[in-house]
């Protein structure tokens, strides 16, 4: 299950976040072929978006080719973007936690990880690292 969240400072529709959550959720081998996303009337009731937020942002992944509504019953994944590299997340997600930690033992504040960790992913991938 994707446990939906919705970013108020971002400049990102709320459909396109959820969206997108959806394709992160995909690629981490958190849901599979086959599996079923959570209903509109759930999403509505854990982000508090417009339903029709929720409809534009599935109807974004089907024409994707991720997922098939089936009326009357919901909508399901069809394809998935995990690959290869899934067996390496696991050991680079506690590296991450650990970064993390020390960042945050260093004295970072959230908006600072986060300036530090985009800025920093800019220009590696830039430079090609």
């Amino acid at each position: 299950m994707i446990d939906f969240y919705l970013d108020a400072r971002s400049r990102v529709a709320p459909y396109a976040q959820i969206a997108q959550q959806v394709r992160q959720a995909l690629r981490l081998g958190l849901l599979d072929v086959g599996d079923q996303l959570p209903t509109v009337k759930e999403v509505v009731a854990i982000v508090a978006v417009n339903p029709n937020t929720v409809l534009k942002a599935y109807r974004e992944l089907e024409h994707e080719g991720l997922v098939s509504p089936q009326p009357g019953v919901g909508t399901f994944v069809v394809r998935t973007l995990a690959d290869d590299s899934l067996t390496a997340h696991e050991p680079l997600r506690k590296e991450l936690e650990q970064w993390l930690a020390k960042a945050k033992w260093a004295g970072l504040d959230e908006e600072s990880i986060q300036a530090l960790f985009a800025t920093t992913f800019r220009t590696s991938m830039k430079e090609g690292k």
